[in-house]
């Protein structure tokens, strides 16, 4: 290694204290300072802080912005999710391997710029987008791609420098298409956080479970209930995370929140150390977002400024709270909230067995809530205007509001806070869309409802949803959107678990076999029953929700797979014809034929 590079990771980790437990922020500056992580970078990290060089091999290799190969100075990561390709990403793509003379997943000649592929990076109400050097561009067109790359070569446009002074707004639509009451609404900064210091801890938490709060992460569990669990849990140190790591395809609601109402968060995250007895909250915010970091920093040291952070916060003796923003680093499932913690340690993002909980046994093993961002920002409200004035929205069991993430086959897609209880019928016609095929509710993880149930409510007691709806009109292949949903999860994985790793490539290959025709009557029965031993039997919440687009598909347009599955009786899956087909164009025989 370069001796200047070996000086410059020596630097980069005494920034950072020479603390294992913030390895991810090392290797995130060492990618930014050097281009890449190689081998001898992770030996260098490894050396000086003292830890097994396979400790940093392992986290390294686990997350897709952390690159172990040199790549161009450039990068254009493409979003490639569904609902991109609905609107002609593929075109954007094929201008772009025209306009470089180069396919995805390579570099040109000159180094200059690297075309990837990433998956839903938080845009999928302005497809397609990309982010080039962690700067997003969104609604972009064929035509426009010669002028992406002149602006690239010229380095004046797409700068990961930039973002420390950007604007959120400046790079992409807000697309805030309703504004509720809870989240969306003026607020009073500092509010929440005055209205909770002259509450002793336990009654700030009573407030909460008083007012019906559930997580907004599509689970629902009472946040009231998981604070008190958590502020009971014996511990040196107490803290709370907040959840800004929105990886569902589909989802971009938290994007909105942390551009128009980040006070709103952070007033939530303090009101939750309070009740806690927490000293640092924790911000992970997913690599996608990496462009609002600056911003946010921008937030809370204004908040430090006016004592609404840090030492005696509102003058109160012994109100002692802070925030620290984490950045992730591109994996899926460090939103399951162990993974994440994993991920906040300087590891690999799997998932943790439990029990423990994160509220005895979390972050650095310690007593820890882990909520969402706009969970936290709901208890900021409560705390403001109080829990009766939050039980008027919603429905008894699901008060409050609810922001949603409306994109694919609509007018007007955007987020729209609405109150919990909402028909689906009444959303679709509030964003513009005629007659769809289906709507997923909840992601690729939710449910594909048909349309002889737009007629049910979203809420916790009927059709709980994280906050992604994706509106699929009559002319998509249904089908064709569940085996891509379902290569995500294959792709996601983390490969813990035998159910999760194994059988996602199963029901991969099940569907395959269907899609090609050559499925039977008892390939759907086979498929159903392997679907729900991936969902009963995996270890996290994304291998519990890996094969619900195929069974929530099944149950309600079951047809579709009967249509292409013409007998009773079994098909084997190996096609000998069509794997020797290759061998015998190239040979110029059969030898099928000639044995006959």
């Amino acid at each position: 290694m370069a001796k200047d590079q070996s000086s410059t990771i020596k630097e980069i980790i005494t920034e950072f204290g020479n603390d294992r437990h913030r390895l991810m922020d090392i290797a995130l500056k060492v990618q930014s300072q050097l281009g890449y992580i190689s081998e001898d970078n992770m030996e260098a990290i490894a050396q000086t802080l003292g830890i097994p060089l396979v400790e940093v091999r392992d986290m390294v290799s686990f997350y897709s912005f952390l690159p172990r190969e040199k790549e161009g100075k450039n990068v254009i990561h493409l979003c490639n999710a569904v609902v991109e390709k609905m609107h002609g990403m593929d075109l954007v793509a094929k201008a772009f391997e025209k306009n470089l003379d180069i396919p995805f997943g390579s570099t040109t000649e000159d180094k200059k710029i690297t075309l990837k592929y990433t998956p839903c990076m938080g845009m999928s109400d302005q497809p397609p987008s990309a982010l080039i050097n962690c700067i997003p561009v969104t609604k972009i067109c064929p035509e426009d791609v010669p002028g992406i790359i002149e602006d690239i070569i010229k380095g004046s446009k797409y700068s990961c420098e930039k973002r420390a002074s950007s604007i959120p707004a400046a790079q992409v639509e807000t697309n805030l298409m309703k504004e509720g009451e809870v989240i969306f609404s003026p607020m009073e900064r500092g509010a929440a956080v005055r209205s909770a210091a002259i509450r002793t801890p336990d009654e700030v938490i009573d407030e909460i479970t008083s007012s019906g709060l559930r997580g907004r992460g599509g689970a629902g569990f009472p946040t009231g209930m998981k604070w008190g669990f958590c502020r009971k849990a014996k511990g040196d140190d107490h803290y709370i995370i907040c959840n800004a790591d929105e990886g569902e395809p589909g989802t971009f609601k938290d994007r909105v929140i942390l551009t128009e109402a980040p006070d709103l968060l952070f007033e939530g995250m303090t009101v939750a150390g309070y009740a806690l007895g927490a000293k640092e909250g924790l911000l992970y915010l997913r690599g996608e977002y990496a462009y609002l970091l600056g911003y946010l920093e921008q937030i809370l040291e204004s908040r430090r400024h006016l004592g609404l952070l840090g030492k005696n916060i509102v003058a109160k003796e012994g109100f002692d709270f802070d925030i620290r923003i984490q950045l992730g680093a591109g994996a899926y499932i460090c939103g399951e909230e162990s993974s994440l913690i994993e991920s906040l340690e300087g590891k690999r993002g799997a998932p943790r067995h439990r029990p423990p909980f994160p509220v005895t046994d979390g972050y650095m093993h310690q007593p820890t809530s882990v909520n969402n961002v706009e969970t936290l920002c709901c208890a900021a409200r409560v705390l403001e205007k109080g829990a009766d004035w939050f039980k008027q929205l919603g429905t008894k069991d699901s008060t409050g509001t609810k922001a949603l993430s409306v994109s694919g086959d609509c007018k007007h897609p955007g987020v729209y806070e609405i109150e919990l209880g909402i028909a689906i019928n009444d959303l679709l016609e509030m964003v513009g869309t005629d007659h769809p095929q289906a709507v997923q509710i909840g992601g690729p993880s939710g449910n594909c409802v048909a349309p002889k149930d737009f007629g049910r409510k979203i809420c916790f007691e009927d059709i709980a949803t994280g906050g992604s709806v994706i509106v699929f009109g009559k002319k998509r292949n249904l089908l064709e959107i569940v085996k891509e949903f379902t290569e995500f999860f294959n792709d996601e994985s983390c490969g813990w678990c035998t159910p999760c790793r194994a059988g996602t490539t199963i029901i991969l290959k099940m569907l395959d076999k269907i899609l090609e025709g050559r499925g039977s009557m008892q390939d759907l029965e086979m498929l159903k029953k392997v679907g729900n031993t991936i969902k009963t039997m995996s270890r996290c919440g994304l291998g519990q929700s890996a094969a619900n687009p195929i069974l929530t598909t099944l149950q309600n347009f079951r047809n579709l797979y009967e249509d292409l599955c013409k007998t009773d009786e079994y098909i084997p899956p190996f096609d000998y014809e069509k794997a020797i087909s290759v061998g015998v164009e190239i040979a110029g025989r059969d030898p099928v034929e000639e044995e006959e």
